[in-house]
């Protein structure tokens, strides 16, 4: 756990132009991003614990600054598989009025159905499916290495990556998974990504088949051809025995030779795709 809270630059995302391409890193696995004149949010968590139970997994503090009051109208709900700490209830429900469409792998619809979204606003579909949602928007299912299930049961449903792009503009969040050969085919298939969401953290040797490493974090990232680099999965939630800091240590080393510009974000901080940026260590410094 962090000593102190974590530094944190609360954007005010209501005051962002929607013809802004940006991205802001909510923590944890959470973005919310404007490409296209199209507003995204991706796996939003605002509770404060990674767990249907309130005293497991709690978040660091300083690291869960924002509330579903905090965001305008959501074109896209994105959804990348049904784990605790990408698909959280309270949440969900807190930004329900806001949200136009959402977008989940397969079976992952189910879960909005029975908490009450138009079932023409939900849209679930099998990797590598492409989802059309307006002339200037597509977002594609892609594979990832990894499992679902909330309760006892095991992979009830699918998990994915997603793909969004606009006439201008492509992006790439790998959600959540181990390190494999379907990140070559997913850079060949887009001719690489102006930028890409990674995961990086809550890895273990004992599940390195579901969770990279922050050196195959890396690899991937130039694997699919990213130009900018903005890690994900760390520095909110303590689901692995590594310190906290390692993640992002490690990937800003092996970061070093790699044709990608990795960008560090603070939690809230605003990332303009269209400006070239540098961002402090901050974890050294919380």
């Amino acid at each position: 756990m962090p000593a102190h809270p974590l530094p944190t630059e609360k954007t005010n995302l209501l005051a962002l132009p929607r013809e802004q391409d940006a991205v802001v890193w909510l923590g944890h696995s959470s973005f919310f991003v404007q490409l296209g004149g199209c507003r995204i949010l991706i796996d939003p968590v605002f509770s404060s614990y990674a767990s249907p139970l309130w005293f497991i997994n709690r978040a660091f503090a300083g690291s869960n600054v924002y509330t579903a009051e905090d965001f305008p109208e959501i074109d896209v709900l994105a959804m990348s598989h049904d784990h605790w700490d990408h698909l959280d209830y309270p949440t969900v429900m807190a930004l329900k009025s806001r949200v136009h469409h959402v977008v989940c792998p397969l079976g992952v619809g189910a879960y909005f159905e029975q908490w009450g979204f138009a079932k023409d606003s939900i849209h679930e579909e099998d990797w590598d499916t492409e989802i059309k949602l307006s002339a200037t928007l597509s977002v594609h299912i892609l594979p990832s290495q990894h499992f679902s299930g909330r309760f006892l049961k095991q992979n009830p449903t699918l998990w994915c990556g997603m793909a969004f792009i606009t006439p201008k503009r492509s992006l790439y969040y790998t959600g959540d998974g181990g390190y494999g050969a379907h990140f070559k085919v997913i850079g060949k298939k887009f001719g690489g990504f102006d930028c890409v969401l990674a995961e990086n953290g809550q890895y273990n040797l004992a599940w390195h088949p579901i969770h990279m490493l922050p050196e195959e974090t890396a690899q991937a990232c130039e694997d699919v051809g990213a130009k900018f680099v903005i890690p994900a999965h760390n520095s909110k939630f303590a689901l692995a025995r590594h310190p906290w800091q390692e993640p992002m240590a490690r990937l800003q080393a092996a970061s070093q030779d790699k044709t990608y510009q990795l960008l560090t974000p603070e939690t809230g901080d605003l990332v303009l795709l269209d400006q070239k940026q540098s961002f402090s260590p901050w974890w050294q410094m919380a």
